[in-house]
């Protein structure tokens, strides 16, 4: 049997050196998802996963997927793509579109959180949730468009200098993987510090994702949060390339 820590009302989380090793960063339960405790959770590397009409759970794995934003892998399929034009690529222009269709796409969740049920994580709850979050300044999304059709998208968490990505989802080949790439050429423009991808898979293998130690990971999260960003450069506006 699981002893988990059990949030109450206050916005506090255990170390995250007492996360379990099995399953992998399951460090406690409880509390919600209002956007202060959200934004406390991730600059601490913690994040939240759970099946609807469960308890929340909070986790903070180890080892931890990063993508560092010159380590970014572009395939020779992808830089077709790009050389090709025919999409285009927009920052926050429609958040709730995104998530919306990340929500739809049916997936098995892998590795140490096959213990989630549902075809997606994404419940009504976490949408809602995240969408407080975007309203506060603190989620963005990077869409593709074909014309004025949605084909492609992820979201994400924003701290300043780091993304913290959530999920993506595509309607045509590599719209997906485009909206990674636009993703990294804004951060690389404005100098900012890393992406977390939190657990590795092989599609975020094959865009560049490595593992580090939890540790580390915290290390980076830590100084990446003292750099001083222009908040504006996560307002709505057009990718180009």
């Amino acid at each position: 049997m699981l002893h988990l820590p059990k949030l109450n009302h206050q916005y506090v989380f255990p170390p995250t050196s007492n996360a379990l090793t099995e399953p992998n960063g399951l460090l406690a339960f409880g509390g919600d998802l209002s956007v202060g405790r959200l934004k406390l959770a991730y600059q601490q590397g913690i994040f939240p996963w759970f099946n609807q009409d469960e308890p929340i759970l909070w986790w903070s794995p180890s080892p931890r997927a990063v993508i560092e934003l010159d380590q970014f892998h572009c395939s020779k399929s992808l830089k077709k793509l790009i050389n090709k034009r025919i999409y285009s690529l927009t920052l926050n222009y429609a958040f709730d579109r995104v998530i919306e269709a990340c929500a739809s796409v049916k997936r098995i969740p892998s590795g140490d959180f096959s213990n989630i049920e549902t075809p997606t994580w994404i419940c009504p709850t976490m949408i809602s949730a995240y969408q407080q979050l975007h309203r506060a300044g603190l989620a963005s999304s990077i869409e593709v468009w074909r014309e004025d059709e949605l084909v492609g998208g992820l979201y994400g968490v924003t701290l300043g200098a780091i993304f913290c990505g959530e999920s993506m989802f595509h309607k045509v080949s590599n719209a997906s993987k485009l909206a990674f790439w636009g993703l990294v050429q804004h951060m690389r423009k404005h100098q900012l510090a890393f992406i977390d991808c939190q657990i590795e898979n092989p599609h975020l293998t094959s865009l560049g994702c490595k593992t580090i130690p939890r540790s580390a990971f915290l290390d980076k999260l830590t100084h990446a949060q003292t750099l001083e960003i222009d908040l504006a450069i996560w307002q709505s506006q057009r990718i180009n390339y």
